[in-house]
């Protein structure tokens, strides 16, 4: 299958129109994700706190102390996944609407320039046909 065939089988019109909602989804996304603040990040790895206060025979306090602060430093990591992963996304949209408005561009010209190319071959038919014709 060529690359004319899988284009065309595109349907267009549904994407043009999908694509404004698509880069504003998006916008919200990043936005909605960006001003949650990030849990606290204390730089403890998670496995070996824990582990610490469960060797030193540390009290219950401190083992769910220890726990608490990998989950902690594990929300943190989320976070700011959940961060890049939202950037990406709206930078990947806005690329979208920016291809789609391209395609449309191109899409208007091809329209044109076959009105054209028409005009010109009844043009030349004319022109051929005129001499013939006396």
């Amino acid at each position: 299958m060529g690359w004319m065939t899988v284009l065309g089988r595109v349907p267009w019109s549904e994407v043009m129109r999908s694509a404004p909602g698509l880069a504003d989804g998006a916008k919200r996304l990043w936005d909605s994700v960006g001003r949650k603040p990030a849990a606290p990040d204390d730089g403890t790895p998670a496995a070996d706190s824990a582990q610490r206060a469960l060797d030193d025979d540390a009290p219950l306090a401190a083992v769910l102390r220890a726990r608490l602060d990998d989950a902690d430093t594990a929300i943190a990591r989320l976070h700011a996944q959940m961060q890049d992963s939202s950037s990406l996304i709206k930078a990947l949209a806005e690329q979208n609407a920016q291809l789609v408005g391209r395609v449309e561009l191109n899409r208007r010209r091809t329209v044109w320039l076959a009105a054209a190319v028409a005009v010109l071959a009844v043009a030349l038919v004319i022109a051929v046909a005129m001499p013939l014709l006396r």
